[in-house]
């Protein structure tokens, strides 16, 4: 059975240590750097099935780490922060980031590889959508599932769509004009993970608007329905 490889990026050596053993019990796989630098490099040569990545490191820290990934990979990625500013936590997910734990007042490893299992379900259910090599077109919007690519208009996004993303835009867009309340997106996006708040959504949203508005400014096909939730605007 081939095992799924978890790749740790973080300074702290304990941190790295106890982690890959831990990870290693659950029977996957680890890579460990302790810098930004040499997990670019590393991932790049040998992507893993996803990275938990620290934000606050030396040489180049894991926001800018992340932002470079994002540009070659769609792995999903969870950061690790000792901080506990919300402010933190939106601006990990702005960037592209899957998910959030942070490390004060002692995480929990069996939290965290909770919520790994969670990313490689929906990554597993989004290879299993690979047999099905349909594209999905509702007007200027064109969507590849084999791929996991996103056109808008002819134009292929210049910034790929995180797995977590594109299940978003699929489930908006399969019904256009119908509210999809905030929870009914978490359960599409995170499934059975019941911790997840509302403003993850909202963080996932404002993301994917960014990126449909690098090929089109004008771009207003995610509504927002104050309240309630978000809709594909069919007009």
């Amino acid at each position: 059975m081939h095992k799924q490889t978890i790749a740790l990026v973080d300074d702290d050596r304990n941190i790295l240590t106890s982690l890959s053993i831990a990870l290693e019990k659950e029977g996957f796989k680890v890579q460990t750097y302790i810098d930004g630098e040499s997990a670019l490099i590393g991932l790049s040569r040998t992507p893993p099935d996803l990275a938990i990545i620290d934000i606050k490191m030396p040489k180049m820290d894991g926001e800018e780490l992340l932002k470079k990934l994002r540009k070659k990979t769609s792995m999903p990625v969870i950061f690790l922060t000792s901080k506990d500013e919300e402010l933190d936590e939106l601006l990990g997910l702005k960037l592209g980031a899957d998910d959030f734990i942070k490390k004060s007042g002692g995480f929990s490893i069996k939290v965290l590889i909770e919520r790994i299992r969670v990313q490689l379900r929906k990554k597993d259910v989004d290879n299993s959508i690979e047999e099905n090599k349909s594209i999905i077109s509702h007007g200027k919007l064109k969507l590849d599932p084999s791929q996991l690519e996103c056109e808008w208009n002819g134009k292929q996004l210049p910034d790929k769509l995180t797995t977590t993303e594109f299940l978003l835009v699929k489930e908006l867009a399969k019904r256009p004009g119908i509210i999809k309340e905030r929870a009914q997106l978490m359960d599409i996006a995170y499934r059975e993970d019941t911790d997840i708040e509302d403003r993850t959504i909202d963080s996932h949203v404002k993301r994917i608007r960014k990126k449909f508005k690098k090929v089109d400014p004008d771009f207003s096909a995610i509504e927002t329905r104050y309240g309630s939730g978000y809709r594909w605007n069919v007009s």
